[in-house]
């Protein structure tokens, strides 16, 4: 007889405590939010801390645990603070949920070094300290993890339109996943990535206003996607269910990938 339940499905989260980056808005708020909601005790990290108290006090009023946290994820010491204050409120953090980042939104050639660090700092280097210190607190604690990050299916796939140095970006934290993965498969620590399309969010509002509109008739379902349609594989990979799955970077673009067929 096999230990696994039929079907070896389940997504509840309590006991675990997680801390999610870029949560005072669009996906991350999200993400937060079904966390929270599957059990999960939750950390959100942003710089502007009124949305996360409002986000937080959200999730307490539906019977959940959230700790509203400011950070700069270009400080490194703002990044270790946030893991230490969630540690002190929960416990040792058990999933990190690297959403945080920014658009480049210019020509390559146009960037000033200001810009370009900015982006390097928010969209890679962050992710990557904050990965490496969860997961040295969980290796010293002796427990399992999981950490998803968040690509883009620039990663895959870039037509121009002055986000060079995004999809550069995207493109390390796809690697950066693989890597890691094999770094910490021994300490049970997971480590997968989402590379999402585009979805309905505060980063796309703008990214609409310059295209001059809602671009939905020029794709090939007609739709722009919302965060929610992304709720499963969230929870799939920080969930039991995906213990075997690391290394993985999961494109969700909605059939974007695709030609229109006219």
């Amino acid at each position: 007889m096999s230990d696994y339940p039929l079907p070896y499905n389940s997504s509840e989260l309590t006991g675990r405590v997680a801390l999610v980056t870029g949560a005072s808005s669009g996906l991350g708020a999200r993400f937060a939010e079904v966390l929270a909601g599957q059990g999960a005790a939750v950390v959100l990290a942003a710089r502007r801390l009124d949305r996360l108290e409002a986000l937080a006090e959200k999730i307490r009023s539906n019977g959940g645990r959230a700790l509203a946290v400011q950070m700069d994820a270009t400080q490194a010491d703002s990044l270790m603070a946030a893991v230490t204050k969630g540690e002190e409120a929960f416990g040792t953090i058990d999933i990190l949920v690297n959403n945080a980042g920014m658009p480049d939104a210019q020509r390559a050639h146009k960037m000033s070094v200001e810009l370009i660090d900015q982006v390097l700092g928010v969209n890679l280097r962050g992710p990557w300290i904050l990965a490496c210190e969860v997961a040295r607190r969980l290796i010293a604690a002796g427990k399992p993890g999981r950490i998803v990050n968040i690509s883009s299916v620039a990663h895959f796939r870039y037509d121009g339109g002055g986000a060079a140095l995004y999809a550069v970006t995207k493109t390390a934290i796809a690697r950066m996943t693989e890597a890691l993965s094999v770094e910490w498969a021994h300490y049970g620590i997971n480590v997968n990535a989402i590379a999402p399309g585009m979805f309905v969010s505060e980063m796309t509002d703008g990214m609409f206003e310059r295209m001059g509109g809602n671009p939905a008739q020029h794709l090939p379902r007609k739709r722009v996607p919302v965060p929610e349609q992304m709720d499963s594989t969230l929870l799939y990979l920080v969930a039991p269910a995906s213990e075997c799955v690391t290394g993985a970077t999961i494109r969700i673009d909605d059939g974007q990938s695709a030609r229109v067929r006219m």
